[in-house]
């Protein structure tokens, strides 16, 4: 049909249309202070408590110190054999210990595994110094890669988490660093869910209580101070769907395990993914102005993917937009159309379609007889 507007709407069949269903988030309540709960792939946001609040992400924080780690080992300027030296700051500093010793030189890989699982405020030192010259300058550092990833709620005056008023971050922040992490590192990403790690005959574990249970999670952090309380950045994945939780202002260690347990389950059982069309698929065909074809395929650019409730259903309209019969000549890649998805409740999702194929422009001739042929039989 033709709006008033001129634009032409397909509505999809229902056939099609019953898989489009819509995200529509039940509310459900969570002791955290702070929490998010998202969608990996889609990015679908399926819990919100104060996300956006300033918070003190204490060793939480260390997931950005990772993050830069990691990053210098992609590019060269680190590697997991090399060794570097303990200076007499990292070796006095308190709280949390991998517990390194003045004077050592440490392996890169048996840091990280220090700083990852035995959350060593000793060995984020070590890092911070070999990366940056000193701490403050990679907490800089680390503040103006946060500026350069989007994380716009988040500064660091340390790299270790430890209290500090200008050590701060969002829960909202902490989900997408964990996101970033999962898909710019996969090589290195697995030391999350090592569960040990010994040093100095020392044995410690991993005190992300996520890695104990039955939900299938493979990382990342957890953190408390007085001021922050008890809080966890974690991912999970269940049959290929991943899911990032950040919580955090919980009053004990037992009340984040259970927390964090009770929100990632509701996540898996509550929602899921459906893929609507893959890149390059044709959603529909659009009708041509005197073309040297009658149609032209309307394809979609990129995967398109809904995260949704499991139990809906139904209240969905799944629409193809253009103005239309669309002139030519066509070329392919073209933008020509949009794919709109629309419930009670949810933001309208709207997705540019292109021409999947030249259409050129019928003759002189031609073009006469399709005009003939609109004016009797009202088609082009």
């Amino acid at each position: 049909m033709t709006n008033r507007n001129g634009f032409l709407l397909r509505v999809l069949p229902a056939a099609l249309a019953i898989l489009f269903l819509p995200l529509a988030a039940e509310a459900f309540e969570t002791k955290a202070r702070e929490a998010i709960l998202i969608d990996a792939s889609t990015g679908a946001v399926l819990l919100d408590k104060d996300s956006d609040a300033s918070m003190p992400p204490a060793s939480m924080s260390k997931i950005m110190t990772i993050y830069m780690v990691f990053e210098a080992l992609k590019d060269g300027r680190l590697s997991l054999d090399e060794k570097l030296p303990v200076s007499e700051k990292a070796w006095r500093m308190g709280g949390s210990k991998m517990f390194v010793r003045v004077g050592d030189e440490v392996r890169v890989e048996d840091l990280l595994r220090g700083v990852i699982v035995q959350s060593g405020n000793d060995a984020c030192i070590v890092l911070a110094e070999a990366l940056g010259g000193s701490e403050e300058a990679f907490a800089e550092a680390m503040t103006a890669k946060a500026r350069e990833l989007g994380l716009t709620g988040s500064t660091f005056a340390n790299a270790t988490g430890w209290p500090h008023p200008e050590q701060r971050m969002t829960a909202r922040d902490l989900a997408t660093l964990a996101r970033l992490t999962i898909e710019n590192f996969p090589e290195y990403y697995p030391y999350y869910k090592e569960k040990t790690f010994t040093w100095s005959d020392i044995k410690q574990g991993n005190r992300n209580p996520l890695l104990y249970r039955s939900i299938n999670a493979d990382g990342l952090k957890t953190g408390h101070t007085e001021e922050a309380g008890f809080g966890l950045t974690a991912s999970a994945i269940r049959d290929g769907r991943r899911l990032i939780l950040v919580v955090n202002g919980l009053s004990s260690m037992k009340e984040r395990a259970e927390e964090s347990h009770r929100i990632m389950a509701w996540g898996f059982r509550e929602f899921e993914n459906v893929e609507l069309f893959q890149a390059g698929a044709t959603v529909e065909e659009g009708d041509v102005w005197q073309g040297e074809a009658d149609t032209v395929p309307l394809v979609a650019t990129t995967d398109v993917t809904v995260t949704l409730p499991r139990k809906a259903r139904g209240d969905l309209v799944v629409k193809v937009k253009y103005e239309g019969p669309i002139a030519t000549p066509i070329a392919q890649g073209q933008p020509l159309a949009s794919l709109m998805v629309t419930a009670p409740g949810i933001p309208d999702v709207e997705v540019p379609l292109v021409a999947g194929q030249d259409v050129a422009r019928l003759g002189p001739f031609g073009r006469l007889v399709s005009g003939l042929k609109y004016m009797v039989f009202g088609t082009p």
